[in-house]
């Protein structure tokens, strides 16, 4: 009789072990299976995200084919100017060749790409590179744009400091010829904002870490000089 309840027992003991085994394996089995559906549904929602992102940019006229720059000229020779405007060394290249550029777009010797980039944002407040870029943008609209980076140039805030208030750069484009209904209500809405991200995002991914990089068909201009920027334009063209 004993010996028969020692089996029943163990038996017993076995059944329950084998049931808790069961339970664990389904534990595991369904952990499994809501973390797998979790994966698939981030990475779908990422994809989704990812696809809406670099989609939902509005492009303002004059940009080049994806979105990055605004192109002045037409020459055999692209040259791509990466600007922030809050950049002092930006500030000097335009004072040095600017103008130099914009006689060799005229002259069809080069294309030029200009990229108002938002890098400096830290050294803002109120993210000053990307609302003065975004305002570029709404001048671009208006068909300003190389007359209205000028202007924000001349009128450069200081790195750290709060930089131009949103009035002040509406009125910097009225007083470049700039209607200041439309593009004061283009620069209050943030119209471009998405296009200066898409801006900035492209030219992280290019490898452009800095402030003013120019590159003439895709080599790093060396001598940011007048003379230099011809020559390099002369060379490339050849």
């Amino acid at each position: 009789m004993s010996s028969r309840r020692s089996q029943r027992d163990a038996a017993r003991v076995v059944r329950e072990q084998l049931a808790r085994e069961r339970r664990r394996r389904r534990t595991i089995w369904v952990s499994a299976a809501a973390v797998a559906v979790l994966v698939i549904a981030g990475l779908i929602g990422w994809g989704v995200w990812s696809s809406q992102r670099s989609d939902s940019f509005t492009t303002p006229p004059g940009a080049n084919a994806p979105g990055t720059g605004i192109v002045t000229g037409g020459g055999p020779v692209t040259v791509d100017v990466y600007e922030d405007f809050l950049c002092p060394a930006c500030n000097q290249f335009e004072q040095s060749s600017g103008a130099t550029l914009e006689q060799l777009a005229s002259e069809n010797k080069a294309k030029v790409v200009y990229h108002p980039v938002a890098y400096l944002n830290r050294f803002s407040t109120t993210e000053y590179s990307t609302r003065s870029s975004a305002a570029s943008g709404c001048a671009a609209v208006g068909g300003k744009f190389r007359e209205y980076a000028k202007a924000l140039f001349a009128k450069q805030p200081p790195e750290g400091s709060a930089g131009l208030s949103d009035d002040e750069l509406v009125d910097i484009g009225v007083g470049v010829g700039l209607d200041r209904g439309s593009f004061g209500g283009c620069v209050k809405e943030g119209t471009y904002k998405t296009w200066t991200e898409h801006v900035t995002e492209e030219a992280s991914r290019s490898d452009v870490t800095g402030t003013p990089t120019i590159l003439v068909n895709g080599q790093p201009l060396a001598d940011r000089t007048p003379q230099g920027l011809t020559a390099a334009v002369a060379a490339a063209g050849k």
